[in-house]
């Protein structure tokens, strides 16, 4: 190949291109944004709706069901689930990847609209739908909280002023408040001092409903000016309200606040917030898609300072989480290890080469490669993360081949006493096609991950990319920028009386010399090394089936999480005080950083926890082990514990690390049957904490009218179940707004009224004749057990069951066990057990990784046969992939490491650096067949010892490359480290089986296609060709 001789005639014009392209890859790398992961956008709608007061199967029968029906017919959908409690229904739909957010938000709204005419009239307001990517977190998590005001006005200011001003920072795309709900004005009515003046609760209601309007009520049209007219009501505050006349008597008013209590509150007081164990609000901090996460962070942060200032005196604010340390910190240790991966792999040229200026020239080819590879990623918006940045490490190790291989040929023929720039041209023009055949097979290895579907193949994509460009530029930089600088600067004087030099020099020639040795007797028993090379294979394909499997390793980011749940008989007032003891058990918990947690129904918690950024902190999972024991000493109160995962799918698994869920048509199956399947799973030994979102056990008092003895005494039923809902179901009897912002007023009895189904005998009920009726004359009370939370999964009742892991078990061997157990338990067959979340992405992985392992060396079979235009050659090239794969998955057995996502992309990169060292040899010993005339014999031997030098070479900068990896150091260092322990372990045996094997399996197939080539013709074809 003449393509280098132009550019080695031409030594400006290389130089300014290269140039070039260093200079732009430089300014692309500053302006690239950092992030943690790659930008993945999960399209995923939330749609809510609330009935206050509604029981959850009623909610899931009158607002879910409709809901889900007109949702499923939108097209690219891939699963909708939907959670029913009281008085709320929350329904997620997740889209195809490649489905437009905007354009199924769309959807959405075209199918809530038709919908609308199912659903309760009763509802406060028409359903509400939300565009979020789950895969998205918020950045950072900020706090208030205050001494001198009460919780409901510093909340207001957090909402109204606060989180206005962080949203209008650069990069920042939402300010989520967590804390009391919007503003309300509560009224809670006395029914015994109101039964005394003669009024229900319904008279109050439609009171409060009408003596809060604002509206239009037309135009005066006068001979010089029009007006407006608007019949206002001017009740906005609660004092205002409390002076409201509900009703006459005896000529007098009766105002509101003789029969009830007015105040200041929130439109749902049932939530509770802390943050390091004392009430606050938090805000939410989301950056937009793109946005670089330690800039907005940063940003942020100043804008926080700012206004430090204007706070109201009380008022502090504080820092709970701040995500951007965490991407400091990972990139920052990536770019560390990099940096160490150039320094080993520089050092590794400079011993095999021996002189200053050949290690230089093929250095030069590192910057230019990774620099260039910047400019493509900001090309395709990419961001600085781990998975980027990972392939620019690893590319390190093997875009230096191609120069070594240039090099090495170059110093060869001028060995011989040619001139600089004549080695340079025919030693490029010798080599040329085998940098290209290296290059183009090594980015065919990563093509088929551009074709992965789902989560994962978006996570890899940028990997794939990245590091397939630093590959291209290499081959590019190999053959013109290597050549010219050897044509002016190559020195091929070694200064032999370096200490170094002399040592390298004596360890390379006693390889070489025990590897001749050796090749001499493995050719004269090859067919013993072709049976070992035919059990590898076999071997290979048994270790693949038995290594265990698994998604993402564990890696420990400085934070867990956790879920607080007590009895279903719980009460709200209850659960604050466990929220208050686990707080306590918090403040305890030594190398804490901050932590935040909340009560957000009767018997559920949550809790954050973020931990010391020190380096002598010990594992999350062992400061989740000492909490976890104090915390099981509450009585009472289960709280499930787990670490911050640094991949989120978008499906947290809150209890435990896994889930599955079973699904049917009829709900009293599903409840009949899940506890059968936890107490079959409870008995799977691979399998622990296993627990269930199945709530059955909740108080429920069923209120049955006596529909005849109520039209009797002219009390219509719909009127009992207004006052009910009065009474006891949060109610909205008005909504005002003022200066912009709408406030509920909620009506309701008072707390002492709500506490026990004996109150609902002080409620009364006007008949249609204006006396009042007591509840309890035309009521029957009869009290059962019903279901906190009505899930579903598909349209269908479903139930989800969590599950950990026993130490020592792979996921792969505990989804296995998980769904033979279930086969066991007998489950009917219109019962669907399915895995979730994690586990339900390793399902599909598994599958999917499998297949992209056979397709990868399906296309370099096919590129290898395209470029050496032959059927027999690739199979020589790819016959060294099984040793570097057993080596890989045997050392992965040894140090106790799954098969997971990162091991098996060392495994691909393994399939790409094995074959370019058997490329190496083959390349030489068919163009000394075809241009020197030798056998095969002769020239597969002369290949194998004049390039063991440039393969010990690439071999080492490849494991030394990937060493630094697989020591996995710092923050993400265990998810590296799988990855980095198959490359080293792989290139180890393969380098120690390939220079064997590859030519014993050269020579059977060179006589196998000779023979064929010999073989006598059929009659009819022979008599064709003559």
């Amino acid at each position: 190949m003449r393509c280098s001789e132009f550019f080695i005639r031409r030594a400006t014009t290389t130089t300014l291109l290269i140039t070039a392209i260093a200079g732009f890859g430089l300014l692309s790398y500053l302006s690239l944004p950092v992030s943690n992961l790659p930008e993945v956008e999960y399209p995923t709608i939330y749609v809510s709706a609330e009935l206050p007061g509604a029981n959850p199967d009623a909610m899931a029968a009158t607002v879910a069901t409709p809901l889900e029906s007109e949702l499923s017919r939108i097209p690219g959908i891939e699963g909708m689930t939907s959670s029913s409690t009281v008085g709320s229904t929350n329904i997620t739909v997740h889209f195809a990847l490649n489905r437009s957010i905007d354009a199924a938000a769309q959807d959405v709204q075209a199918a809530i609209s038709r919908a609308g005419g199912t659903l309760p009239t009763g509802m406060p307001a028409p359903p509400s739908y939300s565009k979020v990517n789950p895969t998205d977190n918020p950045i950072v998590w900020l706090e208030l909280h205050s001494q001198t005001m009460s919780y409901e006005e510093f909340s207001r200011y957090a909402t109204q002023i606060v989180s206005k001003q962080i949203s209008m920072v650069n990069g920042v795309s939402q300010v989520e408040v967590y804390g009391p709900e919007r503003p309300a004005i509560r009224v809670q009515v006395d029914p015994a001092r109101l039964a005394a003046y003669g009024l229900d609760l319904e008279q109050v209601r439609v009171a409060l409903t009408s003596n809060s309007a604002s509206l239009p009520t037309g135009t005066l049209y006068g001979a010089t000016r029009d007006y407006s007219l608007e019949a206002k009501s001017p009740m906005t505050t609660a004092s205002e309200f409390s002076d409201l006349v509900v009703a006459y008597r005896q000529g007098m008013p009766l105002r509101l606040n003789q029969v009830a209590m007015v105040f200041n509150s929130t439109s749902n007081d049932k939530r509770t917030f802390w943050i390091n164990g004392q009430r606050s609000v938090i805000l939410a901090v989301r950056k937009q898609p793109g946005a670089n996460t330690v800039e907005v962070a940063d940003a942020v942060k100043a804008a926080v300072r700012g206004l430090i200032d204007t706070l109201p005196p009380g008022v502090v604010f504080g820092r709970v989480s701040d995500d951007s340390r965490i991407v400091r910190d990972s990139i920052a240790e990536v770019d560390r290890t990099l940096l160490l991966t150039v320094l080993l792999v520089v050092l590794v040229i400079f011993t095999f080469l021996g002189t200053l200026s050949s290690t230089l020239i093929a250095s030069a080819t590192i910057p230019v490669s990774i620099l260039g590879s910047f400019i493509v990623m900001r090309l395709l918006n990419y961001t600085v993360d781990m998975f980027s940045m990972m392939a620019v490490t690893l590319s390190v190790g093997f875009i230096v081949d191609d120069a070594i291989v240039m090099i090495e040929n170059i110093v060869r023929h001028r060995e011989m006493g040619k001139s600089k720039m004549v080695a340079a041209l025919d030693g490029a023009n010798e080599v040329g096609f085998t940098v290209l055949s290296m290059t183009v097979s090594l980015v065919a290895v990563f093509l088929p991950i551009l074709f992965l579907n789902g989560v994962l193949g978006r996570l890899l994509r940028e990997f794939a990319v990245t590091i397939s460009v630093s590959v291209l530029l290499s081959g590019v930089s190999a053959l013109t920028l290597t050549p010219m600088l050897c044509s002016r600067f190559l020195n091929t004087e070694k200064k032999d009386d370096h200490w170094f030099h002399r040592w390298s020099e004596r360890n390379y020639v006693a390889f070489e010399t025990g590897y001749r040795r050796s090749l001499d007797c493995v050719l004269k028993h090859a067919r013993a090394v072709l049976v070992v090379s035919l059990v590898m294979t076999a071997m290979t394909v048994w270790l693949f089936f038995i290594v265990p499997k698994s998604f993402m390793p564990a890696v420990d980011i400085g934070g867990f999480s956790g879920t607080m749940e007590s009895a279903d008989d719980n009460s709200f007032a209850q659960m604050i005080a466990y929220g208050e003891q686990v707080n306590r058990e918090l403040a305890k918990t030594p190398w804490m950083d901050s932590n935040l947690s909340g009560v957000f129904a009767q018997n559920q918690g949550w809790l954050w926890v973020n931990l010391k950024n020190d380096p002598h902190r010990p594992n999350v999972k062992t400061i989740i082990a000492d909490l976890q024991n104090r915390l099981d000493r509450i009585p009472g109160l289960k709280v499930y514990l787990q670490p911050a995962d640094l991949v989120d799918l978008g499906e947290n698994e809150t209890r435990s690390q896994y889930s599955a869920a079973l699904s049917g048509p009829n709900a009293e199956d599903i409840y009949r049957w899940a506890p059968r399947l936890k107490q079959t799973l409870e008995g799977v030994k691979e399998l622990t904490n296993i627990s269930t979102d199945l709530q059955m056990s909740a108080p429920r008092v069923n209120v049955d009218i006596r529909r005849d003895l109520a039209m009797s005494l002219n009390v219509d039923p719909e009127k009992i179940a207004n006052t009910l809902y009065d009474a006891y179901g949060n109610r909205r009897a008005n909504t005002i707004t003022v200066a912009s912002q709408q406030y509920d007023v909620v009506l309701e009895v008072a707390p002492e009224y709500q506490r026990d189904p004996a109150s609902l005998g002080s409620i009364y009920v006007a008949s249609n004749t204006g006396r009042l009726v007591p509840l309890s004359t035309i009521t029957t009370l009869n009290q059962t057990v019903a279901p906190l939370t009505v899930n579903h999964l598909g349209q269908f009742p479903s139930v989800t069951f969590h599950f950990d892991l026993r130490p020592g078990v792979s996921l792969g061997a505990g989804t296995d066990a998980a769904r033979r157990a279930a086969a066991r338990s007998g489950l009917p067959a219109s019962m669907n057990f399915t895995f979730r979340g994690t586990a339900a992405q390793f399902q599909s992985s598994l599958k999917g990784l499998g297949l992209l392992l056979v397709i990868a060396v399906m296309v370099i079979y096919i590129v290898l046969g395209v470029l050496y235009e032959s059927f027999i050659h690739p199979i020589t090239i790819l016959s060294g992939l099984p040793p570097a794969a057993i080596g890989a998955l045997l050392t992965l057995l040894a140090f106790g490491q799954d098969l997971n996502l990162y091991s098996f992309l060392g495994i691909i990169l393994l399939i790409g650096i094995v074959k370019k060292n058997a490329i190496i040899i083959v390349d030489f010993a068919l163009a000394a067949e075809r241009e020197g005339g030798m056998l095969p014999e002769e020239a597969i031997y002369k290949g194998c010892l004049q390039r063991f030098r440039p393969i010990m070479m690439t071999t080492m900068a490849a494991l030394l490359g990937a060493a630094p990896i697989a020591w996995g150091h710092g923050v993400g260092g265990e998810a590296r480290r799988p990855l980095g322990i198959a490359v080293v372990a792989g290139l180890l045996l393969s380098q120690s089986l390939t220079l064997y094997v590859t030519p014993v399996v050269y020579l059977y197939l060179d006589r196998f296609q000779r023979r064929r080539e010999h073989a006598p013709k059929e009659p009819e074809l022979a008599a064709a060709e003559r």
